[in-house]
C-alpha cells in the first residue's frame, strides 16, 4: 500500500494542499467499480508536478494519493464524498449490460466510518498539525488550495469555464489585502480570470481559512486545458504547463508577501 499522503516540509509560512491528486484506488476496493470508474477521470491531475516550483521558496506540500473516488478528502465528510463518487461508479454500472445491481452503490455505516479513519483523518491530521507548526513560527500563514476540473463539463455548466477560478468564500477566508493580491496577479495574466465565481472555496479553504487566527485560505480550480490533456491518458503537457507556472508562481507569490505585512493576530488556538 502506498503512503496515504505526500508531505514536504518547508520553513516559510506557505502551505500547499492538493487533496485530490491522488489516482489509487485499494485492491480490495477495485471490484465494486466499473472499468469507467476505474479510470479515475475526475482527478486533478499532475498538480504536484505544475506546482513544484513552491519548494524553491521552502513552502509547506502536502497532497493526497488515495483516490477521491474512495474518499473525498477535500469534502467534509466521507459520507458526501463516497455517494457523489459511488454514484457515478454505480450510473456507469447500469449502462453495463455485465451488471446492472445497484446494490453496491451504498457504502454501510461501518463502510464509512473506516474510511473515514483510514483515509480522510489522516490527511486531515498532517494537515492541521503542519499549518499549525508554521503558525508557531510566523504571524500569519497562506493555506493555499489547488484543485484543477475539466474545463468543459456539460453535465454541471453549461459552458467552458475560466482558466482561472479563485475562491475565497467572498473574502471570508482571508484577508483583504490577500485576496486582492492574489486577484490582481490573476488578472494581470493572459488567461481568463474570475474570483469567487462558480467556485468560492470548498470544504478545506472554508474549514481552515481563519483570518482573524492568522491562517489565510484560499483555493484556485483551474482548467486542465491550460497545463495537460483533458482526454485519457491525461498526460502532462510541458508547454502549457511552462506557460502556465510564471502566472501560479506570481498569483502565489504576491499572496504570500501580503500575508507577511500583515499585522500579527493572536495565538492560533
Amino acid at each position: 500500500m502506498p503512503e496515504l499522503f505526500s508531505l514536504e516540509r518547508g520553513d516559510t509560512p506557505l502551505v500547499v494542499s492538493i487533496p485530490h491528486v491522488g489516482a489509487w484506488i485499494p485492491p480490495s476496493l477495485r471490484h465494486l467499480y466499473t472499468d469507467e470508474a476505474l479510470a479515475v477521470a475526475d482527478t486533478n491531475w499532475h498538480l504536484d508536478r505544475l506546482c513544484a516550483f513552491v519548494r524553491e521558496p521552502g513552502a509547506t506540500l502536502i497532497g493526497a494519493r488515495v483516490s477521491r473516488y474512495v474518499i473525498g478528502t477535500g469534502r467534509p465528510t466521507m459520507k458526501a464524498a463516497i455517494r457523489v463518487r459511488r454514484r457515478r461508479a454505480c450510473t456507469a454500472r447500469k449502462r453495463s449490460a455485465a451488471n446492472p445491481s445497484t446494490g453496491l452503490c451504498a457504502p454501510d455505516a461501518a463502510e464509512r466510518a473506516a474510511r473515514v479513519a483510514q483515509w480522510w483523518q489522516p490527511y486531515h491530521d498532517a494537515l492541521a498539525a503542519e499549518l499549525a507548526r508554521l503558525r508557531e513560527r510566523h504571524a500569519n500563514v497562506l493555506l493555499w488550495e489547488a484543485h484543477s476540473i475539466a474545463s468543459v463539463l456539460p453535465r454541471l455548466f453549461d459552458d467552458k469555464l475560466p482558466d482561472l477560478n479563485l475562491g475565497t468564500q467572498d473574502g471570508r477566508t482571508c484577508a483583504g489585502a490577500v485576496r486582492r493580491a492574489a486577484v490582481d496577479a490573476m488578472q494581470a495574466s493572459p488567461f481568463t480570470s474570475v474570483a469567487n465565481g462558480r467556485f468560492k472555496g470548498g470544504y478545506i479553504t472554508r474549514n481552515y481559512g481563519a483570518p482573524e487566527r492568522g491562517i489565510h485560505a484560499v483555493q484556485l480550480e483551474m482548467c486542465q486545458s491550460t497545463y495537460m490533456n483533458e482526454r485519457a491518458p491525461f498526460d502532462y503537457a510541458v508547454e502549457r504547463a511552462e506557460a502556465m507556472q510564471p502566472t501560479l508562481a506570481r498569483m502565489v507569490g504576491a499572496a504570500l508577501d501580503a500575508v507577511r505585512a500583515l499585522a500579527p493576530t493572536s495565538a492560533l488556538s
